[in-house]
């Protein structure tokens, strides 16, 4: 089951026409001729998933200048022919040019794919996230420009190594998305100019929530008799903390990030609780329930509550209380925001005096706009720091809620536990990060008997 109240990539193909509509703010911008002589913009895409598919085509859809699809890299033959099936219908073959001979399948294939783009093209990086770091130095090594994914790194070792990697895409001049999308939603923006501008007064809470029914392949059962394990894993890649830091890492990462944002600042540790409920044959690496409280270094509280069980009450919020209002960031999801702000702390239509005024364009779509205008423009453009600061904030409160300790930034982004360390080695004929034991389960968190790291093995 997927989580009906996101709006996500996945849904793109079907609102081609609405997100295309938006990229148009910046149809009349001529800026700098892309290569000598040629002002396309190519585009290579590494991880041919749903979010994977729906990257490309909101890349594909902004319309300051010629952009094409030129590469495709899967480690699975089967989910890159849906995707170039799927991009090929909507786009055609001028925008989507990718012969047989430029799609890649395999460990290896970003690399591949990588070496068909030119200085100054753009790689899409859309795996699961414990790839990031890999891809990415290769991409800087090649000098392309990088839209990855969120989170950008899941574990303490690789939190280190993608702020070094920043470091050395910032000197080359790449630019680089991250998918935290919502940072360009334009409602959003408007609304933390105004907290930070002290319409709210001083912030004293932010409350975030995501509680909804099961979500993406976060809930996963035993790998079926044969299937190979690290295939089951990248598959099933919600399941896996090596994969993608589980559930809070690839979910609730969005709204702790809303937080930080209204905030203006990252907070400075956390306390958390959570656990595992009506579990049947599932064998993940998940919680189903994740309270954190965050605390930031002026004493002001972040409460996000994250919840994947069905027949509950839903809710997919984040708001923000101060001392002279508040305010709702978010309100049902990631689109719209319906961002606005109330003269007390009740959230009632009469103490309503601010909502943002104009129409929303999709975040999804707004992200591509800035950062395909800030590769014609040459402008400078970087999300690699702040993806990773996002990732390690939303980290932190997960490890908080698996060993049951109090967590502080510092404690996590030097957690010496990588979850895959010979990840660069990574093969189907080999050994998966982690290895389920004789009744097909995995090792799971153990608050308070496992404190030193989220899981043993």
């Amino acid at each position: 089951m997927t989580d009906k109240q996101d709006s996500t990539r996945r849904d793109f193909l079907k609102t081609t026409g609405t997100l295309a509509a938006a990229s148009a703010l910046v149809a009349g911008s001529t800026g700098h001729v892309h290569a000598a002589g040629d002002d396309t913009i190519q585009v290579a895409l590494v991880g041919c998933g749903g979010r994977g598919t729906g990257a490309a085509a909101n890349a594909l859809s902004v319309k300051n200048g010629p952009i094409k699809l030129v590469a495709m890299a899967d480690a699975f033959e089967d989910r890159l022919k849906v995707s170039h099936k799927s991009l090929s219908t909507s786009f055609g073959d001028k925008v989507v040019d990718v012969p047989e001979e430029r799609r890649f399948v395999g460990f290896d294939a970003y690399r591949q794919a990588i070496d068909c783009l030119k200085p100054g093209d753009v790689v899409i990086f859309a795996t699961p996230p414990a790839f990031r770091w890999l891809h990415f130095t290769y991409a800087i090594e090649k000098g392309v420009n990088v839209f990855m994914e969120k989170p950008v790194t899941v574990d303490g070792p690789t939190s280190l190594r993608m702020l070094e990697l920043a470091k050395q895409s910032q000197a080359k001049n790449l630019k680089v998305g991250v998918g935290l999308m919502c940072r360009h939603c334009r409602a959003r923006g408007a609304l933390a100019d105004k907290i930070q501008n002290g319409e709210l007064g001083d912030v004293l809470t932010l409350r975030a929530y995501r509680m909804a029914g099961p979500t993406g392949s976060a809930a996963t059962g035993r790998a079926p008799a044969g299937r190979n394990q690290l295939e089951w894993q990248i598959r099933r890649f919600h399941a896996f903390l090596w994969a993608s830091g589980g559930a809070v890492s690839d979910f609730l990462i969005h709204n702790i990030d809303e937080g930080c944002w209204a905030k203006g600042d990252w907070p400075v540790q956390a306390i958390a609780s959570g656990g595992r409920h009506y579990r049947g044959d599932n064998v993940d690496q998940n919680f189903d329930t994740y309270s954190i409280e965050y605390t930031f270094g002026d004493g002001t509280k972040m409460l996000v509550n994250g919840r994947t069980i069905p027949g509950c009450k839903n809710d997919f919020a984040t708001y923000v209380h101060g001392t002279k209002g508040s305010a709702i960031f978010s309100t049902a999801g990631h689109v719209p925001a319906r961002s606005r702000i109330f003269k007390g702390q009740n959230f009632t239509k009469d103490d309503q005096v601010w909502a943002y005024p104009e129409s929303e364009p999709n975040p999804y779509q707004m992200e591509w706009v800035d950062l395909i205008q800030a590769i014609r423009n040459d402008e400078s453009y970087n999300e690699v720091e702040r993806g990773v600061k996002s990732s390690v904030v939303t980290s932190m409160g997960r490890m908080a809620a698996h060993t049951g300790q109090l967590i502080t930034y510092d404690d996590m982004l030097t957690c010496e536990h990588e979850f895959a360390p010979g990840l660069a080695e990574l093969s189907f004929d080999g050994p998966a990060p982690v290895v389920a034991d004789a009744n097909g389960k995995y090792p799971v968190p153990m608050p308070g008997l496992v404190v030193d790291r989220e899981y043993e093995g």
